[in-house]
């Protein structure tokens, strides 16, 4: 079950010519994280394994987010004043959150540090990263509450927010896959100091902070929405171009066609717009009443798409043009717009939603396997694999 070898032969010798190369020019990471981080890494015992830290940031955004689904399933509890989310939980939440935030900042440091540096724990950090995404995204709309009338969010700006910041993570490794250099996105730190301080707010002041108006009668998750638009709009997605502009001046892209070039956003495309499609025309408004079950499908199924396109990227080989999860979506979303699924929508969207996380997990299970066999190391330990 779990020797499924989703790596061709031809990807796994790209893999062993992959090089790292990353900048970052962000004064928040550069200035202030990164000094931080530095002191943080020396008290981390060298016997510990990189993808461990990896790993332990994931969990700890999983626990949280499961934490506040149980107490904010449908996104309503901070619609109430006093909310109905214990105060604890935020603060767990900035604690939780900071910690991820630390232990994704410090796992490549670590793996220098320990010389174990591996193309596997790098995909196994971005792999991760493109699920933690959207986690992180869903655990905050809670904060924010949906639109209850009064104050709050609608559930289709929900789902905007969500696929905006799906689409500048996208653009990073689109970027990359072009112009073989990882720029880091300045959104990242910022977003995470954002959602510490939101949940740390929140906790200290209650949900009633984000129930007054911040200015001009906007609230203040109005202003957050404003600025994630105008930050992809004006400076992530033009950066993006600027550099594959530059790559192609200096001659030094990775792709000689446009169709090479454009070929990894064919799949992440088309899903947004079978997503959408099925948001705007369902006739039992499905966002509206599974917005917590729906958001995290979005985030899951993209989250698969991109890490067959990091795993292409990393090993220099093409990307397939449709992803298989486009065919049963495909078919639910015209099942559902058609009107044939009636009242089954719902149990539909609860069983895709159940098989795209049982194939996606399988798919990291089989990778992490195929990988650590293929270099000889452990996914979890500083120990060499014993050859059989």
């Amino acid at each position: 079950m779990w020797r499924r070898r989703y790596v061709s032969a031809r990807q796994l010798d790209g893999f062993r010519h992959y090089k790292y190369n990353a900048v970052d020019t962000n004064p928040l990471s550069v200035y202030v994280m990164q000094p931080i981080w530095n002191k943080i890494i020396k008290i981390v015992p060298l016997w510990i394994a990189p993808n461990l830290l990896t790993f332990s940031g994931f969990v700890m955004i999983l626990v949280n987010y499961f934490l506040i689904s149980f107490y904010d399933w449908d996104y309503t509890a901070s619609g109430t004043s006093p909310g109905l989310v214990p105060t604890w939980v935020w603060l767990f939440s900035a604690f939780t959150t900071f910690c991820a935030y630390a232990l994704d900042s410090i796992d490549g440091k670590h793996a220098r540090r320990t010389q174990s540096s591996s193309p596997l724990g790098e995909l196994f950090d971005h792999g991760l990263d493109s699920w933690a995404t959207s986690i992180f995204v869903l655990s905050f709309f809670s904060v924010c509450s949906r639109d209850n009338g009064k104050t709050g969010v609608s559930v289709y700006t929900m789902y905007i927010y969500l696929s905006i910041v799906l689409f500048n993570f996208m653009c990073s490794h689109w970027e990359k896959y072009n112009t073989g250099v990882l720029f880091l996105p300045w959104g990242y730190d910022l977003s995470q100091v954002v959602l510490i301080a939101a949940y740390l707010l929140t906790g200290l002041v209650g949900v009633e902070v984000w129930q007054k108006p911040l200015l001009f009668g906007y609230y203040i998750t109005d202003v957050l929405v404003i600025l994630l638009i105008g930050f992809s709009l004006l400076r992530s997605f033009p950066q993006t171009l600027y550099n594959i502009h530059r790559a192609h001046l200096k001659k030094t892209l990775k792709n000689g066609s446009l169709y090479e070039g454009l070929l990894p956003l064919v799949s992440p495309l088309l899903l947004f717009v079978l997503l959408t499609v099925w948001v705007v025309l369902s006739p039992g408004n499905i966002l509206a009443k599974q917005p917590r079950l729906f958001l995290w499908m979005v985030g899951v199924t993209f989250s698969n798409v991109i890490c067959k396109v990091i795993v292409c990227q990393m090993s220099s080989t093409r990307p397939e043009l449709l992803h298989w999860f486009l065919f049963p979506l495909a078919l639910v979303v015209y099942a559902a717009i058609s009107g044939l699924l009636g009242w089954a929508e719902e149990a539909v969207l609860a069983a895709f939603t159940a098989l795209v996380t049982a194939a996606h997990v399988h798919y990291g299970i089989c990778v992490g396997r195929q990988l650590s066999e293929h270099f000889n190391i452990y996914i979890f330990s500083l120990k060499k694999r014993v050859q059989e």
